[in-house]
């Protein structure tokens, strides 16, 4: 896996700026792993995909994930704190089994197909059609077994899907919500990208120097030259 440079944010910025989430991340994955086209990163099962980010997003900004969200009770804003290492877990297994039938892991593609299906149980549905792989015949699964497919799906890849417990200091309200480690990863992306260009304008008109120069600079360079002019 490459390190990303600040031109590799710029650009990955401009290219995924007006995609879809799921493009965004397999994007961010195709900068960072160049051996990989993208036509495989599509058909990894998602949590080597979220592994494979939460890599990213170490390298590129620490361990330490910092954000805020409210209380759905009562409104407070609430502080956390997540370590990315926790993120980096490979599937358990490559398939799996259930009433006599086997299913492949979910992936981006697999997503893809039902991202804009406003209906869950039509999605789930047809989700675990698509990742059946005994038959291609039509099923006409319950609600119980499309839980027992999702719960399958969930034992097998547990990075797929990350849950964090949160309880309220204020309201002792508790509660789940779910963590986007490529939604997360993208916003950080576009924070550098915007800030770079800030840095970038501010220099090129303060001396004139173009955006591969600014670029070039080392961090402590560039922070101490945005100082002096903003002095």
């Amino acid at each position: 896996m490459r390190t990303l440079s600040n031109l590799d944010f710029l650009r990955l910025w401009e290219l995924g700026v007006d995609l879809h989430p799921l493009d965004r991340a397999l994007l961010t994955l195709s900068a960072a792993l160049p051996q990989e086209s993208y036509d495989a990163l599509a058909g990894w099962p998602l949590g080597r995909r979220n592994t494979a980010l939460a890599e990213v997003r170490l390298a590129c900004f620490g361990r330490q994930m910092q954000g805020w969200i409210p209380c759905p009770q009562c409104g407070v804003r609430l502080e956390f704190a997540f370590d990315a290492e926790a993120l980096k877990a490979d599937p358990n297994e490559t398939e799996v089994g259930f009433h006599g039938l086997s299913f492949r892991l979910p992936t981006s593609r697999d997503l893809a197909t039902i991202a804009g299906e406003q209906d869950t149980r039509a999605a789930a549905l047809q989700l675990a059609q698509q990742c059946c792989t005994e038959d291609r015949e039509l099923h006409t699964w319950s609600e119980e077994d499309l839980d027992g497919i999702g719960d399958c799906f969930a034992q097998a890849d547990p990075m797929a899907e990350t849950r964090v417990y949160l309880r309220c200091a204020q309201c002792e309200a508790q509660w789940q919500e779910t963590l986007d480690i490529a939604a997360w990863l993208w916003a950080e992306v576009e924070a550098r990208a915007r800030r770079l260009l800030l840095e970038v304008h501010t220099l090129a008109s303060a001396y004139g120097w173009t955006e591969s120069e600014v670029l070039a600079l080392s961090e402590p360079r560039r922070t101490a030259y945005l100082e002096m002019v903003n002095a």
